[in-house]
C-alpha cells in the first residue's frame, strides 16, 4: 500500500514516518518507493489499545494523548510524510498531526493506506454507523483541513486489487465501496446521504 501511495501521491519531504504500529509497514513501502528516508518519529505506549474503539470522544482523545508521543529531535524543522492505516472518526489523525507540528515539524503530509471509510461494517469489524464516519460527512480536502495536515490522500479504491496481487479475489471492500456481499440493514437509515456515500460502481 505504501508503494502505491508513493506513486499515486508523491510529495517533497525530508522523512517518512508511520503511526506505530498501524502505519509502519506502509511507511516503509512509501520510503522505499519514493527514496525519502524512513525514520522513527513517534513512540508508542504499548499499554494503550486502539483508540477508535473507545466508547466516547473524550476517552478517544485522552487515549491518543497517552498513547503516542513525537520525537522532537527527529522531526524538528523537517517536512514529514505521515502514514497511517485508516481514518475512521478523525480523532487520532488530527491529534498526531498537531503533536508533530507542536514538536517542530515544518510540514506534515498525511497519507492513508486504505480508501476512505464510507460505510459501516456488519461483519465484525468495529466500523460505526455512517454518522460517525468522518469521510461520509466531509470531503477529502475538508478532512485534511480538520486534521491540520499540509496535504492528505487516501489509497484509491481501484488500487486495492493491485495491492493484493493477481488472482486474489473474494475479499470484502464494502466499508469503502458500499457493495456488500450479503444483505444488510438499509444503510440510508444511518444518516443523511451525500453523493460520495453512494455505492461505488465496480469497473
Amino acid at each position: 500500500a505504501g508503494r502505491l501511495l508513493a506513486k499515486q501521491s508523491p510529495v517533497a519531504a525530508d522523512m517518512v514516518i508511520g503511526v506505530p504500529e498501524s502505519g509502519i509497514d506502509a511507511a516503509i513501502g512509501y520510503s522505499e518507493e519514493s527514496g525519502i528516508p524512513f525514520q522513527k518519529g513517534i513512540v508508542k505506549n504499548a499499554y494503550i489499545g486502539r483508540t477508535f474503539i473507545k466508547p466516547s470522544q473524550s476517552e478517544r482523545e485522552r487515549s491518543v494523548r497517552i498513547k503516542l508521543n513525537a520525537l522532537s529531535t527527529a522531526v524538528r524543522g523537517k517536512r514529514v510524510v505521515l502514514l497511517d492505516d485508516s481514518v475512521v472518526r478523525g480523532t487520532t489523525s488530527a491529534r498526531i498531526v498537531s503533536m508533530l507540528k507542536e514538536s517542530g515539524a515544518r510540514e506534515v503530509h498525511l497519507r492513508i493506506s486504505s480508501p476512505p471509510f464510507l460505510w459501516p461494517c456488519y461483519y465484525g469489524t468495529d466500523i460505526p454507523s455512517k454518522d460517525e464516519l468522518i469521510a461520509c460527512r466531509y470531503s477529502v480536502a475538508e478532512i485534511g483541513r480538520m486534521s491540520f495536515a499540509d496535504s492528505i490522500d487516501f489509497l484509491r479504491l481501484e488500487n486495492l486489487p493491485k495491492m493484493l496481487g493477481k488472482g486474489c479475489g473474494g475479499y470484502c471492500d464494502a466499508c469503502f465501496s458500499g457493495n456488500y456481499p450479503a444483505e444488510v440493514p438499509d444503510p440510508a437509515a444511518a444518516g443523511d446521504e451525500r453523493d460520495y456515500c453512494q455505492p461505488i460502481q465496480r469497473l
